[in-house]
C-alpha cells in the first residue's frame, strides 16, 4: 500500500503549488500527500479531530501553532488510532509517534520548538516510512525558513 501511494502522489507533487487543504512530505525515499483540515486557532486545536469515526486514508488534520512551542496531546473522545507527525518551524519533521490509541489520556509530547502537527490514520507514517528529517510544504510555513518552499518545485 505505501508503494502506492508514493507512487501515486509523487507524479503530481512538482505539479502542484502549496494549497491550504494539503499537505506534502518528502524525503529522499518518497514524496506523500495529504488532503488536511487545518486547526489554527484554540477552539479548533482543541477540538482536532475528536468524535469521528473514520478518515480517509489520504487524510489528515493539520495542527498549526502561532509560533514554535512546545506541544502535547492526547486521545480523549478520539475514536480512531492516529499517527502523530511534529515539526518545526522549517517544516521539518521532529518526532514521529505511531499509532496513538482511541481514547488514551495519556500525554503525547511532541518537542520543544514545535510549530505544525500532522494527524494521519494510525499506522501510515510506518508503512510510508515517515520519520524525523521528512520535510513539509505547506503555505503555513514561513516561506522564508521552509526547508521546502512552496515555490520550490520537487
Amino acid at each position: 500500500m505505501a508503494a502506492v501511494v508514493l507512487a501515486g502522489l509523487a507524479s503530481t507533487a512538482a505539479a502542484e503549488s502549496c494549497r491550504e487543504d494539503v499537505v506534502m512530505l518528502r524525503s529522499d525515499a518518497g514524496t506523500a500527500r495529504f488532503r488536511v483540515e487545518v486547526a489554527d486557532d484554540k477552539a479548533e486545536r482543541a477540538q482536532g479531530l475528536m468524535n469521528r469515526e473514520t478518515m480517509s486514508m489520504s487524510a489528515g488534520m493539520l495542527f498549526v501553532y502561532p509560533e514554535p512551542q512546545p506541544v502535547g496531546f492526547w486521545m480523549k473522545n478520539t475514536l480512531i488510532p492516529l499517527d502523530m507527525i511534529f515539526m518545526d518551524e522549517t517544516g521539518t519533521v521532529k518526532k514521529v509517534h505511531h499509532e496513538a490509541q482511541p481514547l488514551d489520556e495519556s500525554p503525547i509530547f511532541g518537542g520543544q520548538d514545535i510549530l505544525a502537527v500532522l494527524e494521519i490514520n494510525g499506522g501510515l507514517a510506518r508503512k510510508i516510512g515517515i520519520r524525523e528529517g521528512w520535510t513539509m510544504r505547506h503555505a503555513a510555513i514561513d516561506q522564508t525558513k521552509a526547508a521546502w518552499p512552496c515555490a520550490e518545485s520537487q
